[in-house]
């Protein structure tokens, strides 16, 4: 991993998140929309990671009240995550939302989210997927990993 000394937010245009992590995730596609997305940015001013901050996916948490982080991705720098997990928190604090969300898939460490304060509420088991009989579904990535639901510190 690359490693700078300062990074900074910086504002970033939904479709230029898109791109960056369809050029840098490991192993999703980048969401189909965001309420708004931020970047971290080096000294240089190179973009170096990104978060996309939506409407939760899950219904139950989509009260008006709630947002999701749904993606992040970096291009290997230390400590973006971290940043962004929190900038995204403080945020969606000020456009007046009580509540953000994330989940990590089993296997991620959740260590970015430990550093911005974040904590774990559940465990979800895998699921099979959203295909059904009446209603086809690509696969996502997700189906048949389990997950844990993450909270902002406050949330």
């Amino acid at each position: 991993m690359t490693s700078l000394a300062r990074l900074h937010v910086v504002p970033i245009r939904q479709r230029d998140a898109k791109a960056f992590v369809t050029a840098w995730h490991r192993h999703h596609k980048a969401p189909a929309g965001a309420v708004f997305c931020i970047g971290a940015a080096d000294e240089g001013g190179t973009l170096r990671a990104v978060a996309m901050v939506g409407r939760p996916v899950a219904r139950a948490f989509d009260n008006g009240q709630t947002l999701e982080v749904t993606r992040t991705a970096t291009d290997g720098v230390r400590n973006a995550n971290s940043l962004l997990y929190s900038a995204a928190w403080r945020a969606a604090k000020a456009l007046g939302y009580t509540r953000l969300i994330t989940y990590t898939q089993d296997g991620e460490s959740g260590v970015s989210l430990r550093a911005a304060g974040w904590r774990v509420i559940a465990q979800r088991p895998p699921r099979r997927g959203w295909s059904c009989a009446s209603r086809p579904r690509d696969s996502r990535g997700t189906d048949n990993i389990a997950r844990s639901l993450w909270e902002a510190p406050g949330g």
